[in-house]
């Protein structure tokens, strides 16, 4: 029963496009090692590493409402801490019709009453949306288009782990924690020989 059903991970009634301070976990698929390895409590990143790391600090580029905190890049794994900063969410539509990259993907949808976005769903669709969501999708599709050139076999688990930060004391535990990962390997839950 319920055999394919995706129950997810998100903390329901929230808003995920919603202000404020995310901590995520992103995990390889299998928790397979692709990014590196840990020796005497450091992490040393290998090229794919190096991608994942690059390719996260593009994230303010292509979504200008987030912001980066800490991050680590582990073998298996990526922690980092996402700050939803919007100022307006008025301008999601305004900000796809100004998005250069964009133009052929309206030019296939006009109609004759003028252009039809979001499919089926409209100006509902998902990827108009500014949550944590969209910016993870991108990310992990960036990631997975650049590392397989090098890894045609890297992949990611479907999902993405998510705490949202609710206080100085949380965000001050987290951002350690983030920094100590490499030192306590073998104690972190996602560890895998």
């Amino acid at each position: 029963m319920n055999k394919y059903r995706n129950e997810s991970l998100r903390l329901k009634y929230w808003d995920y496009g919603r202000n404020g301070d995310y901590f995520l976990t992103i995990c390889t698929k299998d928790k397979d090692h692709f990014f590196g390895e840990i020796k005497d409590r450091e992490m040393f990143m290998n090229k794919v590493g190096q991608i994942a790391q690059d390719i996260w600090f593009k994230i303010p580029q292509q979504f200008p409402f987030a912001k980066l905190e800490n991050f680590v890049v582990m073998p298996n794994h990526v922690h980092g801490i996402l700050v939803m900063d919007k100022i307006d969410d008025s301008d999601e539509i305004r900000d796809f019709y100004n998005n250069p990259d964009m133009l052929s993907e309206i030019a296939k949808t006009m109609t004759i009453g003028g252009p039809k976005i979001g499919g089926i769903t409209g100006n509902y669709n998902p990827m108009f949306k500014k949550n944590v969501s969209r910016v993870m999708r991108w990310y992990k599709g960036r990631c997975t288009f650049e590392i397989r050139k090098l890894n045609p076999n890297f992949g990611w688990q479907p999902k993405f782990y998510d705490n949202i930060i609710r206080n100085d004391r949380a965000y001050r535990n987290i951002s350690q924690y983030i920094i100590d990962n490499p030192k306590r390997w073998k104690e972190d839950k996602f560890y895998k020989e």
